[in-house]
């Protein structure tokens, strides 16, 4: 079995640490006096500091322990938090991304601009260069502060055997220490077994620190605030004649090489080694460790794979069990069957995500936006709760910073438009997720100026994508704006005027078996809704016949089934509706459109699907029912084959193919208009 790569494991808790901290940032911008922020991000600073330490990215330490210190004067009440200080860390922040991904690369003189930004966010003279590894001074402005009172502790500290195993590395818990003021380091190494029982991997010495500093406890906690509660330490303060005269220790215990101004060390005391109330939160967290297990996503994808292959195997079964007259198979193969679509949607939960993971993305877009441009933009969530399949969550990244970004440069006017029109000078740009059926909405909405559709028209005219006085219906002339190099835009920015976003958006969507609808008001705002289906592995399928081909219906679009008798398919004739509680449904003859060559069936059915508001009747000759479809992708040779979104195997062995509901949908209802223009 593969073992884990610490430093792996060190860049995934890297970027769950670094997204906690652009959180707290941007919670922070709307919030300059609340000092629970200013901790937490100062907390989460100081973890990715002596994490990095630990796992040898000494040029992050070094990085982030300027933006800690600066922090830290803040927490301590010496300077304010500002927006300034708030925009410098939020850049900062991304350095220190590119220097957990790539800590050996050359990185110019970003982190000493990044530094200069900062010290002016402070105050105080510019900071040491960022991207040294060697030991961290503190900025100028810390050293220029008044002298304060010295405290002295003595602190031993134990670890657990494992910890070099798990990537904590002692030293560097040390140093930190070090960094506080004077310090005296003795190690205890009388715990360490015989040269015969040794585990070289097993850590067996503990340490006694004498520290003189001007800091506080906190101070001393910070430095082991993400190993606490693994650890035994006792923390204990002396006084300045105490701490010069005191005994050594035992005689066993090997002295560190420390700085020359250290003093002796304290002889050990019968002392608790650590509190009685710190043994039950270490309990705790081993209890919650064992709850939540990390895997990586490959094997989820390779898990998923499986469960296909045994889905697939289970209809083979259930086919051969219908044939036989065998009443033990039809019963294990009743039982397989259940078990198969327990597992089937165990997995299903296991791949699913919620959307709250996408949309926090967005919240340091708008901001870095806002600054941008001068508007004065609120973000908004809805429905974060939202569950979608993992897959689906990550191609969705892309499109919805393209529309994001487009709604904030084309829909939201400047504060002074937006007082001039009766409205507030903050735009609002929301951002909501829901379930309907079988597949999630994600709306982008915008309380803007809305899409002007002369504009619209007369750039897709003067493109060629239209006639000059080509009669459109509105949804259609709204759909222009996804054409390739479409833009209305009157310059190209940073923002947008190349016309690219929006098609990428759309081939994205597309690519994942969804539609795009949009609605926008003049002077009002624009909506955009994303229709995506919630998994793109396993689907519930209605297997229908047409001609010799069978073929499948994502069931989640189903919406009833009708009989269409040979006298009304034969009076339908040219005019293909079919009445349904008062409404004409448009409706396509399947076996005319993939041109079987067949005779209808005496009893043909009409499957009524929709995507939203529209419908439209499907014309098969059988209905063979329902079946779980493991979902194949098209090969390249049929990428441009629109009318199908991918194929399955069924029971025997043979391919159905998977109609793409979207685009038999749009067909429908250009067939619709073509009639209605012809009556």
């Amino acid at each position: 079995m593969s073992t884990l790569d610490p430093v792996a494991v060190f860049r995934t808790e890297a970027a769950e640490c670094l997204e906690a901290i652009e959180a707290g940032l941007l919670d922070l911008t709307h919030q300059l006096d609340n000092k629970d922020l200013v901790d937490a991000v100062f907390r989460g600073l100081h973890t990715l500091k002596g994490s990095g330490a630990m796992f040898g990215f000494e040029a992050l330490a070094a990085f982030t322990h300027h933006c800690e210190t600066a922090f830290d004067r803040v927490r301590k009440g010496e300077v304010a938090a500002t927006s300034e200080l708030v925009a410098a860390v939020l850049a900062a922040q991304d350095h220190m991304r590119a220097l957990v991904d790539q800590p050996d690369a050359d990185h110019g003189d970003t982190g000493n601009k990044l530094l200069a930004q900062l010290q002016a966010a402070v105050g105080g003279k510019q900071a040491a260069a960022a991207a040294a590894p060697a030991a961290v001074p503190p900025p100028a402005a810390v050293r220029d502060a008044p002298a304060k009172k010295k405290n002295s502790w003595r602190i031993r500290f134990s670890l657990p055997a494992n910890s070099m195993a798990n990537g904590t590395n002692p030293l560097g818990l040390l140093d930190e220490l070090r960094d506080l003021g004077e310090c005296s380091v003795r190690a205890n190494t009388s715990a360490i077994p015989a040269l015969d029982d040794l585990v070289p991997t097993e850590l067996h010495i503990s340490w006694d620190v004498t520290l003189t500093s001007e800091q506080d406890r906190s101070a001393i906690d910070d430095v082991f605030i993400f190993v606490l509660d693994d650890m035994e330490l006792s923390v204990e303060e002396i006084s300045g004649t105490a701490a010069a005269t005191a005994a050594p220790v035992e005689e066993r215990a090997a002295p560190v090489p420390v700085a020359a101004t250290s003093t002796a060390v304290p002889e050990f005391r019968s002392v608790e080694a650590v509190p009685a109330k710190r043994e039950a939160p270490a309990a705790v967290s081993q209890a919650k460790a064992a709850e939540n297990v990390r895997v990586p996503a490959e094997r989820l994808d390779e898990l998923m794979d499986r469960v296909g292959e045994l889905v697939i195997a289970q209809s083979r079964l259930s086919q051969l069990a219908s044939a036989s007259t065998d009443i033990a198979l039809r019963s294990v193969s009743e039982e397989i069957e259940r078990l198969s679509g327990e597992l089937r949607d165990t997995m299903m939960v296991l791949r699913m995500v919620p959307v709250a993971t996408l949309f926090s993305r967005f919240r340091r877009l708008v901001h870095d936006l806002a600054r941008e441009t001068g508007k004065v933009i609120e973000l908004v969530t809805e429905g974060e709760s939202t569950e979608v399949d993992k897959t689906v969550i990550e191609r969705l990244a892309d499109p919805l910073v393209h529309l994001v970004r487009n709604s904030i440069d084309h829909g939201l006017e400047t504060p002074a438009d937006r007082l001039a029109s009766g409205k507030t000078e903050a735009g609002t740009v929301t951002l909501s997720a829901r379930q309907a059926g079988g597949e999630v909405i994600i709306s982008i909405k915008d309380d803007g100026r809305g899409i002007n559709r002369e504009r619209v028209r007369a750039k897709a005219e003067s493109s060629g994508l239209i006639q000059p006085g080509q009669p459109l219906s509105d949804l259609e002339l709204l759909q222009l704006i996804f054409a390739p190099g479409f833009s209305t835009a009157a310059a190209i920015t940073n923002l947008s005027g190349r016309g690219v976003g929006m098609d990428v958006v759309k081939k994205t969507v597309e690519a994942l078996r969804g539609a795009i609808d949009i609605v926008s008001m003049p002077g009002q705002g624009s909506e955009v809704s994303l229709r995506i289906p919630l998994t793109l592995a396993i689907i519930d399928g209605l297997l229908v016949r047409v001609g010799s081909g069978r073929y499948v219906i994502p069931l989640s679009a189903v919406e009833e089934c009708l009989e269409l008798s040979l006298e009304e398919d034969l009076r339908s004739r040219g005019r293909s509706f079919i009445s349904l509680r008062d409404s004409l449904v448009p409706f396509l003859r399947l076996r005319d459109l993939f041109r079987t060559g067949t005779k209808p069936d005496v009893h043909q059915k009409v499957v009524v699907i929709s995507t939203g508001t529209e419908r439209v009747g499907l014309v098969v000759d059988q209905i063979i029912g329902d079946h779980q479809t493991v979902i194949k992708s098209m090969s390249k040779l049929h990428n441009n084959v629109a009318t199908f979104s991918g194929a399955t195997i069924l029971g025997d062995g043979s391919v159905a193919l998977i109609l793409d509901v979207g685009h038999l949908v749009a067909a429908g209802q250009q067939q619709e208009a073509q009639l209605r223009v012809a009556g």
